[in-house]
């Protein structure tokens, strides 16, 4: 027997449950049912780190406080950092901003991934109009009139009016609605870990850009509230060349800590202990469209980029207020969730924004991952510059933040 709902969100993970949470708060009327693969995971332990953080940007954190989350994920453990420091490795150019140059208490907030998918599936299972159906895949996606029916691999079929993918970079929606992507390597991999230091972190981002690739150091607390005790944790993102970091992988902890000291100029000390290593490749991807009729991609199912900024996850947000605003307004009017005028907005929405971002994160990986002297010199004397022009700064300072 065939169910109908408004909505079908495939994927309950950071994007899906965002818009699924955001779509009952702004548009109570429509039911919605997420489609997880994994168990949700409901309430955060914190008794370790995730090795996976999200730097949240201010236009973020106003997100998850309108869905009614950002309390709940403040109380168990969240790093404000005040200050962001960036370094060419490779020679003398050097920034730093500054929240207090614009007349903010943060620049941004580091979040562990599980801590943000904890608190927004808890907060899915408070709506009535919200369905949730995990763990389950979607088999098959077909045509039958204005809707599309979801079949499961259950079996359990689904009519809805509309199907939004948000199921992650490998989207299997993405490949039965025969959506074009292109796919460009990056021919780096990206090693995340959590590290302890011998210096506290002093509520400061850190990154260093070199030849290889660059590495952020993000600070984290120990505890929710966060002292001069728990400020010597660090969760980083170290992008190296693939040869490289198949090298340091296999380096045993003692070691792969000893080369992070090094590649971080001891900035912090040197690093003492180091979390379960995880690596993964990078690839550029971006979907031709991110909507046909009755179908529209979020987040990493219509776009990924290299992770040097941490903008993946604040990108795919925008996306998810994007839509919801979309679909608020066509509901107010009366049309159909799947018309592709409805879906077409959010896509010249969103899309303009999500190219320049994609550009600028290649332009930056090309710039300093070239050894030319030329170009070198030229990073340098721009760093520099740029770091002492104060309405350069500021402004930089508000895009970072999402403002």
């Amino acid at each position: 027997m065939t169910r109908n709902v408004d909505v079908v969100v495939a994927g309950g993970g950071l994007v899906g449950a965002a818009f699924a949470a955001l779509m009952a708060k702004k548009v109570p009327t429509l039911s919605v049912a997420v489609i997880e693969s994994h168990p949700f995971s409901g309430y955060f332990e914190d008794t370790e780190f995730d090795p996976r953080v999200v730097a949240l940007t201010e236009a973020s954190r106003r997100m998850l406080a309108e869905i009614g989350v950002w309390q709940t994920i403040a109380q168990r453990r969240v790093t404000p950092y005040t200050h962001m420091s960036v370094w060419d490795s490779d020679g003398t150019g050097f920034i730093e901003f500054d929240g207090d140059d614009i007349g903010e208490e943060s620049i941004g907030h580091i979040v562990e991934n599980a801590n943000i998918v904890g608190a927004l599936q808890d907060k899915l299972a408070d709506y009535s109009n919200i369905e949730l159906i995990c763990p389950a895949k979607v088999e098959s996606v077909t045509r039958n009139g204005e809707q599309l029916t979801v079949t499961l691999d259950s079996g359990e079929t689904l009519s809805a009016l509309l199907l939004v993918a948000a199921d992650g970079a490998r989207s299997s929606v993405r490949t039965l609605c025969d959506f074009a992507l292109n796919e460009d390597p990056y021919g780096h991999s990206a090693i995340v870990a959590t590290i302890e230091c011998e210096h506290p972190h002093g509520a400061t981002a850190r990154q260093w850009f070199s030849s290889d690739g660059p590495l952020a150091f993000l600070p984290i607390n120990q505890s929710p509230d966060g002292n001069g005790e728990s400020e010597h944790h660090i969760s980083i993102v170290w992008s190296q060349r693939n040869i490289k970091a198949k090298e340091l992988m296999a380096l045993d902890d003692a070691e792969f800590c000893t080369a992070l000291s090094r590649a971080s100029q001891f900035t912090l000390g040197n690093v003492k202990t180091v979390s379960k290593r995880f690596c993964f490749p990078l690839t550029q991807r971006h979907a031709s469209d991110y909507v046909k009729p009755n179908v529209a991609l979020l987040g990493d199912a219509a776009h990924t980029i290299h992770p040097l900024a941490g903008q993946g996850v604040n990108l795919g947000f925008k996306d998810v207020v994007a839509l919801v605003d979309e679909l608020k307004r066509a509901t107010e009017r009366g049309l159909p969730l799947g018309d592709l005028c409805v879906l077409n907005r959010y896509q010249r929405v969103r899309k303009p924004d999500n190219l320049a971002t994609m550009a600028a994160m290649k332009g930056f990986k090309e710039l300093f991952g070239s050894e030319l002297p030329i170009l070198r010199v030229l990073r340098n004397e721009g760093m520099s510059l740029v770091n002492k022009i104060d309405p350069l700064k500021k402004q930089l300072i508000r895009q970072a933040m999402g403002l």
